[in-house]
């Protein structure tokens, strides 16, 4: 069963999905935000294009583990996803998700590829791996 990753910011919401095996998790695409029933949309139409079975949302806490403002907006979009989709959706701690992305992306040598997913979308597939990692 396939997964899918996905890191919500306020600009964009990187989108990672794993393989047919539930193993390995890859950058997918960014999505650049609208509005919520835009963005929902785009993420209903890749869970169908690609038969996911899971959602996996990154939900950013603050160092200390508390909930922001951020991860309330993240939570409330989570929430208005679940409306449109029985797929499970979960939520996963993100925390340091995107300075690992970058660090990762910054050590790599293809530019393209850096440009290609930017930092969401392999924010989302560290979220997604970890997941997946848990579930072994």
């Amino acid at each position: 069963m396939r997964s899918l990753g996905l890191d919500i910011g306020d600009k964009r919401i990187g989108v990672a999905l794993s393989d047919p095996g539930g193993i390995l998790a890859s950058p997918l695409t960014i999505i650049n935000r609208r509005d919520d029933k835009a963005d929902i949309e785009a993420i209903l139409e890749i869970v169908n294009q690609h038969q996911v079975g899971k959602i996996v949302v990154g939900l950013p806490l603050s160092m200390n583990g508390g909930v922001g403002k951020q991860a309330e907006r993240v939570k409330a979009f989570t929430q208005e996803l679940c409306r449109y989709t029985d797929i499970p959706v979960e939520l996963r701690d993100e925390r340091l998700s995107t300075v690992s992305a970058r660090r990762m992306m910054r050590e790599g040598n293809n530019r393209r590829a850096r440009k290609r997913t930017r930092y969401d979308a392999a924010a989302a597939a560290i979220i997604l791996q970890g997941y997946l990692d848990e579930g072994r």
